[in-house]
């Protein structure tokens, strides 16, 4: 019996981190922790080491193709497949921020939400029949978030694929070029991008429930991490609460869902529930 084996995108630090090493202690099979930087993540595997786990490591930027297929290749010749995937890897920029929203847009949309198709797009068939899948979302992944009703009908319908809404992603981006997005779509990046994950999320689920593979996303609360210029009341161990529970807990019936971080399954077009 080849072990089961769980991966886990941008690991080296936070959220993404702290996953693993909850993966490391409650998980029956190998843990990947991957990072861009080769470096920061072998030095994240020691300090796991240091506790007492032992995470794999391997190399990989969801931002560009041939690390992904490498990344694949290796875990294909490995192992049979991968048994949970967590998609962590993400950007935001700060509120003070420099870039023009036309950066802002191009590069929080990339790397957020293409760059998440992308990997997905190349790790999915190696998905187990019975996998897990957690892509993290935010609170700013609420459809209510946006302000057009037009564009949130085109989001939430049922038909919608993965080519078509990433080219309502791509809208976006070119809107924010032109400087014309604010009242469709809102003031931030991080917002369409996170919503776009959700979206994501509900397509990949109708798209694999013929091989009993659960995909969810995720909130996982407002987190003391450089992504939140440790402003977050949560620590990381906290954060990574609610995305555990979709990779090793939750009940076979919880797919496509949005799940708060308290771990309670929340309605995406809803009111926002309460945080910390």
């Amino acid at each position: 019996m080849a072990p089961k084996v769980a991966v886990v995108t941008g690991s080296n630090k936070g959220i993404g981190f702290a996953i693993v090493r909850g993966l490391c202690k409650r998980f029956e099979g190998v843990v990947y922790l991957t990072s861009r930087d080769v470096g920061r993540g072998k030095k994240a595997v020691e300090d796991l080491n240091k506790e007492g786990l032992k995470p794999q490591y391997h190399q990989l930027d969801v931002t560009d193709k041939k690390s992904l297929e490498t990344f694949r290749d290796y875990i294909k010749s490995k192992y049979e497949g991968i048994d949970i995937l967590v998609n962590n890897a993400a950007i935001a920029f700060k509120s003070a921020a420099p870039e023009p929203t036309s950066v802002q847009a191009k590069e929080t949309l990339f790397v957020n939400y293409f760059s998440l198709v992308s990997t997905c797009e190349t790790l999915f068939p190696l998905l187990k029949n019975g996998a897990r899948v957690v892509n993290i979302s935010s609170s700013c992944g609420r459809l209510k978030l946006i302000p057009s009703k037009e564009l949130r009908d085109k989001l939430k319908d049922e038909k919608l694929t993965v080519p078509e809404l990433s080219k309502l992603m791509q809208q976006y981006v070119d809107a924010a070029q032109a400087g014309t997005h604010a009242a469709e779509w809102g003031n931030s990046s991080y917002v369409v991008s996170k919503v776009g994950v959700t979206a994501l999320t509900n397509i990949q689920q109708r798209m694999l429930n013929s091989r009993d593979i659960k995909v969810n996303s995720v909130h996982p609360g407002y987190v003391d991490t450089d992504m939140s210029s440790h402003k977050g009341p949560l620590s990381i161990d906290e954060g990574a609460a609610a995305p555990l529970f979709l990779a090793l807990d939750a009940d076979d019936s919880v797919r496509g869902r949005y799940v708060w971080y308290n771990k309670e399954i929340v309605q995406w077009d809803g009111e926002k529930p309460a945080e910390p």
